[in-house]
């Protein structure tokens, strides 16, 4: 995967970004819904189900802790939502039977036995891995998408959080037979960044929302998957599965050797009667400290050396009418940060995911003009301002935040309320 996941500040086009209206969704009434998704069986909370308003584009998903929020226009309350997860029974339920809080929605395991049949039609995995990129033309989007996504990001030292940043983005998805890139449309936007212990000063960290889009590997199969390198892994079938109550073949793969620059391990989840991709969850190998050293940063001091210790990657895909579309994404990347002359190194992880909420294909050939397109090298934290009110995300749907983040944005509004009284109090008593 060539890594394209990089910052430049940029601040004053963002703030502009920042002022431009968000067209895809019309100010509308809407009713919300939220709740835990529980494994039945063990009474486990599930994360990344998937609820989408059925026979629409709708959806949210949940967070680490099964938390969900659903926003829903009310032109739809009489729809039902789908429940669904890889490897679980997919469920079906009428959003009239939904209380507004307090949900607690179970599913179960699924039970998947393919016939020897269906097997025996690719015993090769690496035969089958190819049929799917090869034949992508008949499985993946093939118009162009204007999708609204919420995007994630957090930076942790240690493990404290030091950099918060949510965004709600327009997402112009462009056919995968399209030699246009994908372009990004800042929305609503907010964060927070504690500079001196993130010490952005030395290293400058890779991120954004493009990080998340790249992850698309049947759009952008050159990060992971060509012609020349797919021959370099080994490919290997695992124990079936099923999402949306559909059979999906688990194919297992790792590098043959070391001739790879960057090579990863992980799992393709293919569906058995389209083959289409439905899912892939890997790894970058990070064994070699000389081929990865410095691989995730843009900028940094000349005396300062980055290992990554984690790098995990994740990329979901929704089937609508015979296709399937990009549904979310997420990458955890972990790294130690070495400067000489001190002993103690420093532990960063960034964490970001992106989850389409809404989508529609393009037929009004709706455009993102040039200068209110994200710029893959923008850093995104720098040029965000900070938390505001919790009223700020209106009628978008987005992944509810984990107890750590509520915690450490709790923290946040307290401290720009302080600040608030501060400044208050000053201006009254006639101080600049």
């Amino acid at each position: 995967m060539k890594t394209t996941y990089i910052f430049k500040s940029n601040l004053s086009t963002c703030i502009a970004l920042l002022l431009t209206i968000f067209t895809l969704n019309a100010q509308v009434d809407f009713t919300e819904f939220s709740g835990k998704v529980y494994d039945g069986k063990s009474k486990r909370v599930l994360e990344a189900v998937s609820l989408n308003v059925n026979e629409t584009n709708i959806s949210t998903i949940t967070n680490s802790e099964g938390e969900f929020t659903l926003k829903v226009p009310n032109q739809y309350l009489d729809s039902k939502v789908v429940v669904s997860l890889l490897g679980y029974n997919t469920r079906v339920l009428p959003l009239s039977e939904l209380s507004k809080e307090g949900n607690k929605i179970k599913l179960y395991e699924a039970v998947t036995e393919l016939t020897a049949v269906s097997i025996s039609a690719y015993k090769d995995a690496e035969k089958l891995v190819r049929t799917v990129f090869k034949e992508k033309n008949s499985t993946v989007q093939d118009e162009s998408v204007y999708m609204t996504a919420f995007y994630r990001e957090t930076i942790k030292r240690r493990n404290r959080n030091v950099s918060l940043t949510e965004a709600v983005v327009n997402i112009l998805k462009q056919p995968h037979t399209s030699p246009q890139r994908d372009a990004i449309q800042l929305g609503k936007a907010r964060k927070s960044t504690d500079y001196k212990r993130l010490d952005t000063v030395s290293v400058k960290l890779q991120g954004g929302p493009f990080s998340t889009i790249y992850l698309d590997i049947m759009k952008y199969p050159e990060y992971i998957f060509t012609d020349e390198t797919i021959s370099s892994y080994r490919f290997s079938f695992d124990q079936p599965s099923t999402i949306n109550n559909r059979n999906v073949y688990v194919v297992n793969f790792s590098p043959r050797n070391n001739g790879l620059n960057l090579s990863y391990n992980g799992k393709l989840y293919i569906d058995t009667q389209s083959l289409a991709l439905v899912s892939a969850d890997y790894s970058l190998d990070v064994s070699n400290k000389n081929k990865t050293k410095n691989l995730l940063v843009k900028k940094k001091p000349r005396d300062v050396v980055v290992y990554p210790l984690e790098a995990n990657y994740k990329v979901d895909y929704k089937a609508k009418n015979g296709k399937w579309y990009y549904s979310y994404s997420n990458l955890n990347l972990k790294f130690k940060v070495n400067k000489k002359r001190q002993i103690f190194n420093k532990v960063y992880t960034l964490s970001s995911e992106m989850a389409v909420t809404d989508w529609e294909i393009n037929t009004a050939n709706r455009k993102i003009k040039n200068k209110d397109r994200l710029r893959p090298t923008v850093i995104i934290t720098d040029a965000i301002s900070g938390f505001s009110d919790p009223n700020f995300w209106g009628q978008y749907n987005l992944i509810e935040p984990d107890k750590s983040i509520e915690s450490a944005i709790e923290k946040i509004r307290k401290s720009i309320e302080k600040q608030r009284r501060k400044d208050s109090q000053q201006s009254a008593n006639g101080l600049p």
